[in-house]
């Protein structure tokens, strides 16, 4: 007590520089314990390092040779017991992650240190503002019940997306509660969605966004936290989607009234089409529903798309993403893997990976629809950035959307199971196209994304258009860094998930939640007043991802939708399940 004032214990008792040697030794002690206290993990594995690791730190993680002693809970072993998987589950005191975060005027000189998951960011210990918490909260408290929130405004807001389907952001967060230990949040939510959560009404909705965001949030909610009700709710959704199916190819309808059966397809969709990312992005959650019900017309009906698509011939191996589902014919031949065309195929390798490897189909059709996008699609710019142009009638437009950015992931996923040797070349892909959407971030003035940029007339990586230069809070960018950090460990793609944070607090962050800006170039933000749903569900849970270990919701056990909502692989060991789905 008397060497902390500066004091000497009597008058001869030590010197100035032996007071200086002391105080700094007592200095050293008392940070040493205050990091142990606020930085060891909590099990024995070992959770934390130094944000720029070592390779020999990172080499001894991957190969195993850090000690574990973790045998499982359980508890996780036994709520998925009956299921047809033998996973690791969500380990209470491991899947935690908390945004600690500066003041606004401190924020620039924020450096992540630490990679527990319940203390990744540490900033200035004063403020410990958890994005989630933070983003949970304001909805709670200005729009519980509604889809969105508004939170400049303070008060719901719901798209023509659900009609008057309810509980959007409710549903769609339920398993990032869960992952995160936010267990109080998701009892309420539970709560609400046993009381209020109610498919009978006369309500239009998109078939692929209550499919993604809905279904995909409920089958998810059921398989961590083994409740019923998600069970039995994502049933009885999935069966009021099923008059989609109703056409003449069996190819479903954008829209569906929930109450008449009665489905159409957008009114701007070449010739009344539906489109390749809609109708192809149902087979994950679908083939689940089969599972859980026992019922195989789910794995059916998306089976049966599959049929009418090998039947058509594909322009230069590509797939259109406009297809009529009463003739059964392509409509403009204009493809994306961006908006309109992305998720299906990320679903085709997803398929393939969600059923232990043993669907070969949805393999080759991935496989030949990435050699195609190569061949046609992907160039790189004289600046030597690596992009995926859109192709329109055998012309190419140099555009990349945000959404395009999920892609990197998605090769890097699928790099392992490529053929002929080109995992090597797969991952060069996935990093090249990945440092492309992170020029796109830092080439703006906030480092945030556009929605679309282009590398023509002199620009390259760069909005040109006043109506692409907005950001909604999209998680493309953030899942791919996700990815990437999972397959190879480079610290780059934490270092860039940490700028991606820095600047949502600084620019996105406002009094009542988070919100979308309507220019990402302009020096100060222009806030379009939604906090998305899909912020909760993706956004910041691949930002978790990022600063976690590997074996939170491991990809040989996990495969996520398109809404970041993580179902289980089902095993090919399971003989009845597997036969359910044939």
């Amino acid at each position: 007590h008397e060497l902390r004032k500066g004091k000497s214990a009597s008058p001869t008792s030590f010197r100035l520089t032996e007071k200086f040697i002391l105080l700094l030794v007592f200095s050293a002690f008392i940070t040493l314990c205050f990091g142990a206290i606020f930085f060891l993990p909590d099990s024995t594995k070992l959770l934390s390092g130094v944000f720029f690791r070592s390779s020999s730190v990172e080499a001894e993680t991957r190969t195993g040779t850090v000690s574990d002693t973790s045998t499982g809970t359980g508890k996780d072993e036994k709520i998925l017991g009956f299921l047809f998987v033998s996973l690791p589950a969500v380990t209470p005191g491991h899947l935690r992650i908390t945004f600690s975060l500066s003041f606004p005027e401190t924020r620039s000189r924020c450096t992540p240190f630490c990679f527990r998951p319940d203390f990744v960011f540490a900033c200035l210990p004063q403020s410990h503002h958890h994005m989630m918490q933070f983003s949970w909260d304001n909805y709670k408290r200005y729009a519980w019940g509604s889809n969105e929130l508004r939170p400049v405004s303070k008060q719901g807001h719901s798209s023509n997306l659900f009609g008057s389907l309810k509980g959007a952001t409710i549903v769609d967060a339920l398993d990032t509660l869960y992952i995160m230990e936010m267990y109080d949040e998701f009892e309420a939510a539970t709560e609400w969605v046993e009381r209020n959560l109610d498919f009978n009404m006369n309500a239009e909705i998109s078939v692929f966004e209550v499919n993604i965001r809905f279904v995909g949030g409920l089958l998810s909610a059921y398989y961590l936290s083994g409740k019923e009700v998600f069970r039995r709710k994502a049933v009885e959704l999935g069966e009021k989607l099923l008059p989609a199916f109703k056409t003449p190819t069996g190819i479903p309808w954008a829209l569906l009234n929930l109450k008449s059966g009665i489905g159409r397809n957008w009114p701007w969709a070449s010739g009344g089409s539906s489109i390749l990312a809609e109708y192809g992005t149902l087979h994950l959650e679908f083939m689940h529903l089969s599972a859980l019900s026992g019922r195989p017309v789910f794995a059916e009906k998306v089976m049966n798309i599959r049929k009418v698509l090998n039947r058509l011939d594909k322009p230069q191996g590509l797939y259109p993403n406009y297809l009529n589902p009463n003739s059964g014919q392509w409509g403009q031949h204009h493809v994306s893997v961006g908006g309109l065309g992305d998720s299906f195929y990320e679903y085709l390798l997803k398929a393939w990976l969600m059923s232990d490897k043993t669907d070969e189909e949805g393999k080759k059709l991935y496989y030949d629809a990435l050699q195609a996008i190569e061949k046609n699609l992907i160039r790189k710019s004289s600046g030597g950035l690596t992009y995926i142009a859109e192709w329109k009638g055998g012309l190419l437009e140099h555009k990349m959307g945000h959404l395009t950015c999920f892609a990197g992931g998605m090769i890097a996923l699928g790099a392992d199971g490529a053929p002929d040797d080109k995992t090597g070349h797969q991952m060069e892909l996935a990093a090249e196209i990945t440092r492309t959407c992170h020029e796109s971030y830092t080439r703006t003035s906030m480092k945030l994304g556009p929605e679309a940029f282009r590398f023509d007339g002199g620009v390259e990586a760069i909005a040109t258009r006043q109506n692409e230069k907005y950001f909604i809070l999209r998680p493309e960018v953030i899942e791919t860094y996700m990815y990437m950090w999972r397959f190879t460990h480079d610290p780059k793609y934490r270092q860039w998930g940490w700028e991606a944070v820095q600047a949502l607090e600084k620019y996105c962050r406002v009094v009542g939640g988070y919100s979308g800006v309507r220019d990402v170039y302009a020096n100060t933000p222009n806030h379009d007043d939604v906090q998305q749903s899909f912020y909760l569900a993706e956004t910041l849970k691949y930002l978790y991802l990022l600063f976690s270990d590997d074996d939170h919701l491991p990809f040989e056990h996990w495969v996520f939708n398109t809404e970041a909502h993580p179902l289980p692989v089902i095993k090919k060991q399971n003989p009845e399940i597997a036969n359910q789905l044939k």
